[in-house]
């Protein structure tokens, strides 16, 4: 089984709530493990910041046809979970990616109560070949 390494159940139901979500697209069982004022945040060059957790992820989940994420490696504590991780996808121009990035998870009992990814955004970025 993947992501043995991962000993809090709450990470663990984190991850697999978003490996369902990437397959598909049904943020609802992702959501929920969303205490109902959590604050996610994509730190990319956008540096976006929201308080709608279904938003967050429907915008991510619509940037790809499709996506598959590992999980690499994990530091826990108490109430807060990194994770990092690769994940492969197509995006909606057929382009294939390969990314990868860090999600700090803040807990309070089960719900998580803020998210904030870090991963690089120029593997997003289409590169046009050099002309002469």
């Amino acid at each position: 089984m993947e992501d043995n390494h991962i000993a809090d159940a709450r990470a663990r139901n984190f991850v697999a709530a978003l490996r369902k979500f990437e397959q598909d697209s049904d943020a609802a069982p992702l959501v929920a493990l969303f205490a109902t004022d959590a604050v996610t945040e994509r730190l990319d060059a956008r540096g976006e910041r929201h308080g709608e957790v279904e938003q967050f992820w429907q915008e991510y989940r619509a940037q790809f046809r499709e996506i598959r994420t590992t999980f690499f490696n994990a530091v826990e504590g108490q109430d807060q979970v990194a994770l990092e991780w690769r994940s492969q996808a197509i995006l909606t121009d057929d382009r294939p990616l390969t990314y990868r990035g860090v999600t700090v998870i803040d807990l309070d009992g089960d719900a998580i109560v803020r998210l904030r990814t870090y991963y690089d955004s120029a593997a997003f970025v289409l590169v046009p070949a050099a002309t002469t």
